[in-house]
């Protein structure tokens, strides 16, 4: 049976251009035992498999090439445009982790989540975004590792890149769930330019609430 895949791009730049590559496809396109072997054959760091349940709403499991997880930023934020450019705006998304809040602002599009619900990151601050753009994938065989280095310190500027093999990604081109962590952690607002040019940004409440927000565009559908 072919199964059709819609694809965007999300925490693009201004123009549209960068972003990560996520793969969406309807959940009854899909049985659960065959998700994971489905997204492993596509490759997307991430695939989210969407149920849309009553208006306002929808539901979604995600996985990479290698593992379902909880809760990941560029797959609730992208689905979340997507179910609105699809004519389905929703107010919650419900992920294994929790219910999500939900909110657009033009063209970006936020998730409100936990630090907590992320995966834990080695996280590893180096000088600046040279030592950033060094990095070697390769000397990241385990774990999930993420170099980043301020380049506005004071405006909560930095450069990242993220290496997670064992998610079956050597290098992720955007990470919204370590932006949500490293928010946490830090205790402050960020914009983060990760990879070849993907931008995410980041709020934090008194409460430890995180916003995590950035613009998502459409690629080509696939079939599968």
């Amino acid at each position: 049976m072919t199964v059709e895949v819609s694809v965007v791009r999300v925490f693009t730049d201004p123009s549209g251009a960068f972003g990560n590559a996520l793969g969406i496809v309807s959940a009854d396109a899909v049985s659960e035992n065959d998700r994971q072997q489905f997204a492993a054959e596509l490759g997307f760091s991430e695939t989210v498999f969407v149920e849309r349940t009553e208006p306002g709403t929808a539901s979604a499991t995600i996985h990479t090439p290698a593992v379902e997880l909880p809760f990941a930023g560029h797959p609730t934020v992208g689905l979340s445009w997507w179910l609105r450019e699809q004519g389905h705006p929703v107010r919650t998304l419900t992920v294994p982790a929790a219910t999500l809040r939900i909110r657009y602002d033009g063209d970006d599009t936020w998730v409100r989540a936990r630090s907590e619900w992320a995966p834990v990151f080695a996280f590893h601050q180096v000088h600046d975004a040279d030592e950033v753009a060094a990095a070697v994938p390769s000397a990241y065989d385990t774990g999930h590792h993420y170099v980043w280095a301020w380049t506005d310190e004071e405006h909560g500027a930095l450069r990242s890149r993220m290496f997670a093999p064992m998610m079956g990604i050597a290098e992720d081109e955007a990470t919204g769930a370590a932006a949500v962590r490293l928010t946490g952690d830090l205790g402050r607002g960020l914009h983060i330019v990760q990879g070849a040019g993907s931008q995410l940004r980041t709020t934090i409440d008194d409460d430890g609430w995180v916003e995590l927000g950035g613009r998502t565009v459409p690629d080509a559908s696939i079939k599968a």
